[in-house]
């Protein structure tokens, strides 16, 4: 009886790979998102729009500071990456102008890497607050964060839209750096 169970999970198919990783599907007509932070020097941050890769390591586009992405919503394709450092030079600036060109009806997925509050300033945090975010205030020297935001519609409530983790050398995974987080969900399709 035990070699008939065993010799059944053999047979069991293999879980089909969801979109962005996911463990399970979105809905037709719904976009799948993962944003996870960075976590040390070894972990970096990525972020994953409909099963696309928009900022990684593998892309060679990741980078110290606040990693951002735009997705034009209505076709789900990416208009733009980049990241702005956060700790050597004043990019507050130059993240702020990205930001604002980002066109009506854009997704921004955001994630962190190693120290993105340092050099960040009072009105980028308050045009980040405006997007939506509610942590943006608390973000601290290595705070490892995740945050996704709507320019021109609303996102719906129930989806998960940002998490902070603050460094606490007592807690940290990876010495000086926190464990990196991660946010994901399904949007719908159909906002606008």
């Amino acid at each position: 009886m035990i070699m008939e169970n065993w010799q059944d999970w053999l047979l069991t198919p293999v879980p089909k790979r969801q979109k962005c990783d996911h463990w399970s599907p979105c809905s037709p007509g719904n976009y799948a998102y993962r944003i996870l932070s960075g976590g040390g020097k070894q972990k970096l941050a990525k972020i994953c729009f409909e099963d696309e890769l928009l900022i990684s390591n593998e892309k060679g586009n990741v980078g110290s500071g606040i990693n951002i992405a735009i997705v034009n919503y209505k076709t789900g394709r990416v208009t733009s990456a980049k990241f702005f450092d956060m700790w050597e030079g004043d990019h507050s600036g130059e993240m702020m102008t990205f930001i604002k060109n980002a066109p009506k009806g854009s997704l921004l997925l955001m994630a962190t890497q190693d120290d993105g509050s340092t050099r960040l300033k009072n009105d980028a945090k308050k045009l980040i607050e405006e997007l939506g975010s509610k942590e943006i205030w608390n973000m601290k020297f290595r705070s490892s964060w995740a945050f996704i935001a709507a320019k021109g519609f609303r996102l719906p409530d129930n989806i998960q839209k940002e998490k902070i983790n603050h460094s606490d050398k007592k807690k940290n995974r990876y010495g000086d750096w926190p464990a990196e987080i991660q946010i994901e969900g399904c949007i719908p399709g159909n906002l606008i």
